[in-house]
């Protein structure tokens, strides 16, 4: 395969492509050091086709290995650091992982204890890395093509690789250069984990087709740590000292930023496209955003369709839809109005090979206006039936709920129930009586069978430390139940409403 900055280095070669924390590498830079690479690996490896595994902070180094491993043909797993010890040890047991590299051996040792036949460092774009070689715990049966293993943490501990090719990416990072109007006078400031796949595809792939810049600093110079610490004040400094053009949040990142730029005054003039997705955001977040000047554009993508599939653009806007899908996508739906994706789907999972004639049933219930806008309603697994027979999507009510402003997060529950109950998490100062009227409120807007009739306000925020929230914001219903079942069934025998 033909390496796709081949052209880049050709047209733009003093180009900037990357800028790290104590590197900066123009795009001849890039194309010598992945090179490098390659040579370095068949040197050693020789016919060997290893699954490589990639667990590197964001560095200019994690570009170089990810774009060596799609010119060797190598498989490539990204590890996220926000992954548990088990996450990390199963999807490199799933993908049969014969490599690994990383600027943290010390996290992996005592995982891998006698997997590791060999050790050896490598220094790339001035960082020093641990290479192991392992002994996988199987041979894992890939699709034909497979470039990138992808797994997210979602709502399992066990979730499955999605295996896609090099076409997959490259067809939804063309897009998006497309749309978003990406040239080589942007710079994007890599935010979140390029283990990421939005990030990776969306944020690497798409600026570098178009000779842009990418800007790869550690999660602690931007103002993350671990899954969900934010230094907000940090974030918004490096989006402005950094001149980023564009950048990809996750809806808690948004609201965050809002947040202090409300009462700090801070402005962000040079950003021109700010991508946010991962879970729904509130349509009252996207307002209060755009009267800051924010340039904020909600989108929605599933891994197994290499991450975006739709997504608002400055041209094309409706606050509360995702967007139109992205040109080498077609959108159908289901008589359940479940969403199906043709154009652009995976190979399959590790070990099972996705035969559905290129057409994926994503699992999203949505609809599509007149102008071609898609908006989603929920997930058809977390659709509840009412005792009275009725179908609630919790998604859609939790969404008005959280456009109240005293209202931040929330959970529905109604399984064979006459009525339904929410856990909420009330925004800082908001009295219940405040929760209450805006309950009340909603409730007129919503058919009987949908109605919150009675509310508990939940210990602490759903986040993804307690376990309650994914890392993309979605809510972890089942641990959510858990952990207030007692409280949510006592409602229901103390009020017969």
């Amino acid at each position: 395969m033909q390496l796709f900055i081949t052209e880049q280095a050709k047209l733009y070669p003093d180009n900037i492509a990357l800028r790290g924390l104590e590197i900066t590498m123009s795009y001849a830079d890039l194309y010598d050091a992945v090179s490098h690479q390659v040579f370095q690996w068949q040197s050693l490896l020789g016919n060997l086709r290893p699954v490589v595994a990639l667990a590197v902070e964001n560095h200019p180094a994690w570009v170089v290995l990810d774009l060596a491993a799609l010119q060797c043909e190598f498989p490539l797993v990204p590890l996220p650091f926000f992954f548990s010890p088990a996450q990390w040890l199963h999807a490199m047991e799933d993908a049969g992982a014969t490599l690994l590299i990383t600027d943290q051996p010390e996290l992996f040792a005592p995982i891998l204890a006698d997997k590791v036949t060999h050790h050896s460092q490598l220094e790339i774009a001035g960082k020093i890395l641990t290479q192991m070689r392992l002994t996988p715990a199987h041979s894992a049966s890939l699709p034909a093509g497979t470039a990138k293993i992808t797994y997210t943490s979602g709502t399992t501990g066990q979730p499955k690789g999605v295996c896609l090719s090099v076409a997959n990416m490259l067809k939804v990072a063309g897009s998006i250069a497309r749309v978003t109007s990406l040239s080589k006078h942007d710079i994007h400031l890599n935010i979140l984990p390029l283990a990421t796949l939005l990030e990776n595809v969306a944020g690497i792939y798409a600026p570098l087709l178009v000779g842009a810049s990418c800007t790869l600093l550690p999660s602690g110079e931007v103002g993350l740590s671990g899954a969900s610490g934010l230094n907000v004040q940090k974030l918004a400094t490096m989006l402005k000292t950094t001149g980023a053009h564009t950048a990809i949040f996750t809806p808690e990142l948004l609201q965050a930023l809002v947040a202090y730029m409300e009462t700090s005054g801070h402005r962000l003039e040079q950003l021109r496209f700010l991508a946010v997705g991962g879970a729904h955001v509130s349509p009252a977040l996207l307002q209060r955003a755009q009267t800051l000047g924010i340039p904020v554009y909600e989108g929605y993508g599933l891994s197994e369709c290499a991450s975006v599939v739709a997504m608002n653009t400055p041209s094309h806007n409706k606050i509360g839809s995702v967007g139109k899908a992205l040109p080498h996508i077609e959108i159908q739906f289901s008589g359940e109005n479940e969403i199906i994706v043709t154009g652009n789907t995976y190979l399959g999972y590790v070990g099972q090979h996705h035969d559905q004639q290129h057409r994926l049933f994503t699992g999203d219930i949505g609809s599509m206006d007149e102008d071609g806008y898609l908006f989603i309603t929920g997930r058809k697994k977390n659709i509840f039936i009412t005792s009275y027979g009725r179908n609630v999507s919790p998604e859609w009510v939790e969404r008005e709920l959280k456009m109240s402003p005293y209202i931040a997060q929330a959970a529905l529950f109604g399984e064979a129930k006459p009525w339904n109950v929410a856990v909420i998490v009330p925004r800082h100062h908001a009295t219940k009586r405040q929760v209450d009227q805006s309950i009340q409120e909603i409730n007129q807007q919503l058919p009987d069978y949908a109605r919150v009739t009675d509310w508990i306000s939940a210990d602490s925020p759903f986040t993804p430390n307690n376990q309650l929230l994914t890392v993309n914001g979605r809510n972890r219903r089942d641990r959510i139940l858990q952990l207030y079942q007692n409280q949510i069934n006592a409602l229901y025998e103390g009020n017969d409403a």
